[in-house]
């Protein structure tokens, strides 16, 4: 019992010791604060051998996997089980809310009730899924949106999905349709609308996380107590709920776009067409 005691004894020194010492190196002068930064942005690159072939795991991978694992949690507990009395839980009307949120949404941009319905199990998953992403760097885990790669894959997700839903809703000739809307000359600038569109949510998403994420590791190393978990709840989760919203927003402006072009072509023909002949009667004056 005292020779357990004194090696309780002894652990506990020991781990004060090794603590104070953190704590002090914490708030030492001596920080070289611009190589702790880069330091923590450099990305965490594993390597797994798969037979002949190496399989590459960064840090955005893996945190990727995690928040997504998190998310699934939260809204099972959230969705619950059916009530035999059809009253909805307070998880599950909060789900309801904002799932009928995002087809007003989504209605509101030429979509109908329909497509609004077809389009928002997508739109969430989005938005959900990017809002686990950057708000888990509240946790101290790097946000994968800092690096390049999440970005750019999440915003090819979206216009290949637009794309998709573009053709399901309206067809091939809808299509073409809003290509050649107002006049045929527009469709290259149509065509270069699609890559200026996953450009922009990219870049957008990548740097106000990336900057934010800069800003919360500055504050954690200079001022480590108190003001970074305070400056973190606005950066790493409003801020990135935010990013999550407007991703997901312009996502669902895009689709509508096109849906609502093709809706009033079918409405307005004629219209479309006399401003083609004036246009185009301008042009051989010109």
């Amino acid at each position: 019992m005292i020779m357990a005691l004194i090696m309780a004894g002894s652990w506990l020194s020991e781990f004060f010791a090794a603590f104070a010492e953190k704590f002090a190196e914490r708030f030492s002068s001596n920080k070289d604060i611009g190589a702790e930064i880069s330091e923590a942005i450099m990305q965490v690159q594993m390597y797994f051998n798969v037979g002949d072939y190496k399989l590459l795991i960064t840090d955005a991978i893996i945190v990727t996997w995690v928040a997504v694992i998190a998310i699934l949690i939260v809204v099972g507990i959230l969705a619950g089980k059916p009530r035999k009395d059809l009253k909805l839980t307070k998880g599950q009307a909060l789900l309801v809310s904002l799932t009928e949120l995002v087809i007003t949404t989504a209605m509101s941009f030429g979509m109908n009730r329909k497509q609004a319905e077809e389009v928002t199990p997508m739109i969430m998953t989005f938005g959900l899924v990017i809002t686990a992403c950057n708000s888990i760097s509240y946790l101290h885990l790097p946000p994968p949106a800092k690096n390049i790669a999440f970005a750019i894959g999440c915003a090819l997700a979206a216009i290949i999905y637009v794309i998709v839903m573009t053709f399901k809703f309206v067809g091939a000739k809808g299509f073409w349709i809003t290509l050649t809307t107002p006049i045929p000359i527009m469709i290259p600038f149509k065509l270069l609308d699609y890559v200026v569109k996953p450009l922009s949510l990219s870049l957008r998403l990548f740097g106000n996380v990336f900057a934010a994420f800069i800003f919360m590791e500055f504050l954690s190393i200079s001022v480590p107590l108190i003001l970074p978990g305070v400056a973190g709840l606005w950066f790493d989760i409003i801020d990135g709920i935010i990013q999550a919203v407007v991703f997901s927003y312009l996502t669902m402006s895009y689709i509508g776009e096109n849906v609502e072009t093709v809706n009033e072509y079918n409405e307005h023909p004629e219209e479309h067409e006399k401003k083609k002949k004036t246009k185009k009667s301008k042009a051989v004056a010109a």
